[in-house]
């Protein structure tokens, strides 16, 4: 069993148990969350939504609050002595999936 599920601007494939790292969404760490479900599959049988399924809902727990790897970047001018570096680091968030329901 799976579901193809949207969590903020991005499509996940997710099964019962599975733990994934996504885009932090705003839930603090032990609650749960409710997702939309775009697709479901059990065994032999696939229901797909247009945009999505009514009934159907994904429950996923926030296990922690985690960052990405940094991304550096670095411009300059030449001749000028302009140079200027950034660095990011994108907030994430491990999610375990409970149930999934449809």
């Amino acid at each position: 069993m799976f579901a193809i599920i949207e969590l903020g601007a991005k499509q996940f494939k997710v099964s019962p148990d599975q733990v994934f790292v996504a885009e932090k969404t705003g839930n603090t760490v032990g609650s749960t969350v409710e997702t939309k479900v775009l697709l479901l599959s059990d065994n032999n049988k696939v229901n797909i939504g247009s945009p999505a399924l009514s009934g159907a809902k994904v429950t996923l727990k926030v296990l922690e609050d985690c960052k990405g790897d940094k991304i550096h970047g670095f411009k300059y001018k030449k001749r000028k002595n302009y140079k200027k570096s950034w660095g990011h680091r994108q907030q994430l968030q491990k999610l375990q999936v409970v149930s999934i329901n449809g």
